[in-house]
């Protein structure tokens, strides 16, 4: 992607390694994720402790960025849409490093609660996990194009995740009702569902980060009315 034409043909190589690796990143918290929720469906405890194992990639590859990204402002001093792409990926990699925390937390309950897959209250988590590895996928998609439309659509189904996390909850209360003996164990499948709910509100961030480095507009905190105003 050309960013715009500088004197240093170098700065654009530096930009776009960056965005490069921001990209990278992304698909492997994508692939963390998904592994995270195959381990806790399928009673996986290999796979579990893989996820595990590899949240350091993650943490590195955050770090690694932002350094690049602190030496890009030391040694180019960026302005305008440079210095709005900076400030973009640094945010986004924060809400990566996040979203890949909470697979290594899923993970964890997949080790530390086995012989859990014939409960029909993991069942439940399909569907949501399906829908949050779907909106990551999707706003990774954006970035890789910085293409506005595609982000306010992946913002919007926010709503839907939110949905379908607040049918998860009435069936556990159900669940929980009906078996006081599970209590402690759906409160640890509640505590994965409120963690993959927020992942549809990290990948709202990210959106709102594209469009602030294409628009230059902050429409952090103002909702979908204001995202669409500013693509007008």
């Amino acid at each position: 992607m050309n960013f715009g034409r500088h004197i240093s043909g170098q700065f654009n190589v530096e930009l776009e390694s960056i965005r490069t690796h921001v990209l990278t990143m992304g698909g492997l918290v994508e692939q963390q994720l998904s592994f995270a929720m195959q381990a806790l469906h399928k009673d996986d405890i290999e796979l579990a402790r893989k996820v595990v194992r590899d949240d350091h990639k993650v943490n590195s590859m955050e770090v690694s960025i932002d350094e690049a990204c602190t030496r890009i402002i030391a040694k180019r001093q960026p302005t305008a849409k440079d210095l709005r792409l900076i400030m973009a990926i640094i945010k986004t990699i924060t809400d990566l490093e996040r979203i890949g925390d909470v697979a290594t937390r899923i993970a964890r309950v997949a080790i530390e609660n086995p012989s859990s897959k014939d409960k029909p209250f993991n069942v439940s988590l399909e569907p949501l996990c399906r829908q949050a590895v779907n909106m990551l996928h999707q706003v990774l998609d954006a970035f890789a194009r910085m293409d506005v439309d595609a982000a306010a659509a992946v913002y919007k189904m926010d709503d839907r995740l939110d949905a379908e996390y607040e049918a998860v909850i009435r069936q556990l209360m159900t669940y929980m009702m009906e078996d006081p003996k599970n209590i402690p164990q759906i409160l640890q499948v509640m505590w994965s569902a409120r963690a993959i709910e927020r992942v549809g509100d990290r990948c709202q961030n990210i959106c709102e980060y594209i469009i602030y480095f294409v628009k230059g507009k902050d429409v952090r905190h103002l909702g979908e009315q204001s995202i669409d105003d500013a693509l007008r």
